[in-house]
């Protein structure tokens, strides 16, 4: 089945059955009604138990009669609606099936839910298609009689007349459609129209029986005061950071593969970090299963930036000494990598495995297991005998602090050892970015409580930053070694990937030259942080103990 993909702009008004529709060639650019017709049309709209696409404002339907009978959906989008189309093919049982390249999507919102008919829309639609002097389309003039049912649990008909302008797809993104919608607003309204209040015919449809779908599950509300508060806001941040990346990684937008990457990546790290605050059976297993998920979009990810490096390695040294075969594949290969790696992290993402992360994760948010002072979790034991959040938190970060501290001590001391092979030597900065990574997630997560871990977050990022640099270097180093061997294997020239290796060798060394200076941001950062906590305990402490005398005094 073929999808197509449109970008709709429209604008809809409310009108009294008596309103006359005004001489439309008066809209700017319109110069003529190139053709008219009326259609009757019918749509039944799908959605989960708990409406999830409706609360996202995702609309899908299946619509008979009129030019575009077939499956639509339309979500929100920068300008206007995306809106996709699938044909309607008939089923053998008469029971319809959302069409699998519909779902994509929106797999992370259903996850693997079933979608039922919500409501029946049924519209006489006179419109009337708009052009101007060359004949192109400006757009499409609606005028709907609506007779709608809400199958919803108290649902009712009901029916209203609206009219809708939307933009042809020549204008649609252009200044000039923002000045033809705005005339064509201009117009209309002095006919009588007012702007709807409803967003869709399928909101008005639901009307109040909209609240009588359950709600999709939320994260527990927990006070401010709680240790675990701070903890389950980061996971419900990233979480729906994860969610909201997932329709852009399908589209293969630029930066989505890695923002992806790195929610999933931060929601491991504070489980990693705050395991303890947070318990329960099948939360390493889930820990388990975000580290796959990560691992599958870095290997498009790593494609993504190593093709990017080879672009820019081409373009600064000397072309006489790439010859043509090199350079080819430079340009070319790993374009086809990340393509072969994308479509796998699309794969996964259709899977049951990947439905079920999501689904824990809302488990997890939903229903956490809090550690009390009861816990028999080992790791958990340093809560005990603390009071505050604060106290919690910081534990947590001693310890996320002092495994940065040792790994940094490890690359420091091995690294002029070159006894030792390269690579071994390289990787305990490898180490020391990964911890770097997760002190930052986790001085992220403490903010909520008040903490001042915005200068250990900023020194974080810029070690990150640094190393990252000098990780990326080595992967495109191995890339590049790894592709002379082919060619040498295929018996062509690999003088060029030689040099190359060279260049990244020197980018990379280049990078650790500001390591040092990190380090030590990080640690007085790191002191300040633990100083602040200090004074703001103490004069709690204080300021209890005054209130406390207070008390006292009232009682005598």
């Amino acid at each position: 089945m073929s999808t197509r993909q449109f970008i709709e702009v429209e604008a809809k008004f409310a009108v009294e059955q008596s309103a006359e529709i005004p001489t439309l060639t008066e809209i700017d650019s319109v110069a003529e009604i190139q053709s008219e017709a009326t259609h009757e049309l019918s749509a039944v709209y799908y959605d989960t138990p708990d409406l999830r696409l409706t609360r996202a404002k995702i609309t899908l339907r299946r619509r008979t009669g009129g030019k575009d009978s077939g499956w639509h959906m339309k979500l929100p989008a920068t300008h206007g609606r995306m809106e996709l189309h699938a044909d309607l093919v008939e089923p053998a049982d008469g029971i319809y099936q959302v069409p699998v390249e519909l779902l994509s999507p929106v797999r992370a919102l259903v996850r693997d839910i079933p979608l039922e008919p919500i409501a029946q829309v049924d519209n006489v639609r006179w419109e009337c298609v708009l052009a101007d002097t060359e004949g192109d389309i400006i757009g499409e003039f609606c005028d709907d009689n609506v007779t709608a049912w809400s199958l919803l649990p108290g649902g009712k008909r009901t029916t209203w007349r609206e009219w809708e302008f939307e933009l042809g797809a020549k204008v649609a993104e252009s200044e000039q459609g923002t000045a033809i919608m705005a005339s064509a607003t201009s117009l209309l309204e002095s006919a009588g129209a007012e702007s709807s209040e409803s967003p869709s015919k399928l909101v008005a449809a639901l009307g109040d029986s909209i609240h009588n779908a359950p709600p999709p599950p939320s994260p527990k509300e927990l006070p401010e005061d709680h240790p675990a508060y701070a903890v389950l806001l980061a996971l419900a941040t990233n979480r729906n950071a994860l969610i909201a990346n997932d329709p852009k990684v399908r589209r293969d937008e630029y930066d989505s593969v890695h923002q992806m990457r790195v929610a999933t990546r931060e929601l491991r790290s504070h489980m990693q970090t705050f395991e303890g605050i947070l318990t329960g059976e099948g939360y390493q297993e889930l820990e388990a299963e975000l580290k796959h998920l990560a691992g599958v979009l870095g290997v498009a990810r790593d494609a993504e930036v190593v093709e990017e490096r080879f672009h820019n390695l081409l373009a600064t040294v000397d072309p006489d000494i790439i010859d043509p075969t090199t350079r080819k594949h430079l340009q070319e290969d790993m374009a086809l990598e990340y393509r072969h790696a994308h479509h796998a992290a699309v794969e996964f993402m259709e899977s049951q495995r990947y439905c079920d992360i999501l689904n824990r994760l809302d488990e997890l948010l939903v229903h956490p297991q809090l550690a009390t002072e009861h816990t028999q979790d080992q790791n958990a034991e340093h809560i005990k005998e603390t009071e505050t959040p604060e106290e919690i938190l910081i534990a947590h970060l001693d310890e996320a602090y002092k495994r940065l501290v040792k790994r940094h001590r490890k690359a420091i001391d091995r690294w002029p050892d070159t006894e030792r092979p390269l690579r071994e030597r390289e990787d305990y900065f490898h180490d020391m970015r990964k911890s770097a990574k997760k002190l930052r997630y986790s001085a992220d997560a403490a903010r909520a409580t008040g903490l001042k871990t915005k200068k250990l977050y900023d020194a974080c990022k810029r070690m990150q930053t640094v190393l990252g640099d000098f990780q990326d270097s080595v992967t495109s180093r191995d890339v590049l070694r790894a592709k002379a061997e082919a060619a040498r294997a295929a018996g062509e020239d690999t003088f060029a990937y030689g040099v190359l290796y060279q260049v990244e060798r020197e980018r990379g060394l280049e990078s650790l030259r500001d390591y040092a200076e990190s380090f030590d941001n990080i640690e007085k950062a790191y002191e300040a942080m633990k100083l602040a906590a200090e004074k703001a305990t103490e004069k709690a402490s204080s300021q209890a103990e005054r209130n406390t005398k207070k008390k006292r005094k009232k009682k005598k």
